[in-house]
């Protein structure tokens, strides 16, 4: 059997975003979102999930490019060192992961933070039923440990699975789109880690899908990408990862780089097309709720 868990990330980044993400739950085949703690939007996102509760919401865990919840004196191994950027997380990932991989993030200070984060949403009244990580950074074995501690404290059942299927990696799918060989060599060779992934997620008895879809695609997802994605997806539950939103002034005032594909991808997400693909290739669309408590 095949099973498939639509998760629209970046709930709360703006009303726009919201928006789209409650389209593409109510008209299309997005099943669950996950919720930025610190997002611009993060009232709206609270009514929108309050009042959807069909959508399974779980906390977009940000540790990089955002700001954080905690007080920021409680947390200095997680902040930028520029003076320009006083109170803020780095904005670049290579700094983030370098950190992460030299041991320099402080375990108990990130376990702060993302615990601040889960809890300003589960004060909310929403039902955190699985955390993700901005720009995937729980890839890294230190911020991986750090999430899985916080995950059990805040009794939070279930964590995305950051890896892409290997199947799913043979670069003759990528060779008529060079802007995505850069990413491509990043997943390939983060996926190292993957055998330590699932270790700590056995050993801590949280559920985890068996692998992500749309990581590499991010930003250029089209219908031909996606449809060939599904039909060679294994057996097994999967989760695609998807960014719908509206190109609008708020969106491009806040710090991300996916503008026009947002666009794109709310389009696709709510296309009748794709949900008769789904049902042809005999995938079912679940969300993180029916999963985690299978």
């Amino acid at each position: 059997m095949r099973q498939l868990i639509v998760n629209a990330d970046d709930l709360g980044l703006t009303v726009g975003v919201n928006r789209a993400i409650r389209e593409t739950h109510t008209d299309g085949i997005v099943t669950s979102a996950t919720l930025m703690a610190n997002g611009a939007a993060f009232g709206d996102a609270t009514e929108l999930a309050r009042s959807v509760p069909s959508l399974s919401v779980g906390c977009h865990v940000v540790l990089v490019d955002g700001i954080p919840v905690s007080e920021h004196a409680s947390i200095p191994t997680l902040l930028e060192d520029a003076a320009a950027q006083p109170g803020r997380f780095s904005s670049s990932i290579s700094s983030v992961a370098a950190r992460a991989m030299f041991k320099r993030l402080d375990h108990d200070q990130m376990v702060t933070e993302i615990v601040a984060q889960i809890r300003k949403i589960q004060a909310a009244g929403i039902q955190v039923t699985h955390l993700d990580t901005h720009k995937h950074t729980h890839i890294f074995p230190q911020i991986l440990r750090a999430l899985v501690r916080a995950a059990r404290i805040c009794c939070v059942p279930a964590i995305r699975n950051p890896f892409v299927p290997a199947r799913s990696l043979h670069p003759r799918w990528f060779s008529r789109r060079p802007r995505l060989w850069k990413r491509y060599g990043q997943v390939r060779m983060l996926n190292t880690f993957v055998s330590r992934f699932r270790e700590r997620m056995n050993r801590a008895g949280l559920a985890t899908p068996d692998g992500v879809l749309g990581v590499i695609e991010t930003g250029s997802f089209d219908s031909s990408l996606l449809r060939h994605a599904l039909t060679n997806l294994p057996e097994g539950t999967w989760e695609l990862v998807c960014h719908p939103g509206y190109d609008d002034a708020d969106l491009r005032a806040s710090r991300t780089r996916l503008l026009a594909s947002r666009e794109e991808e709310r389009q696709l997400l709510t296309s009748p097309e794709l949900r008769t693909f789904l049902k042809e290739q005999a995938i079912r669309v679940i969300s993180y709720r029916e999963f985690a408590g299978s």
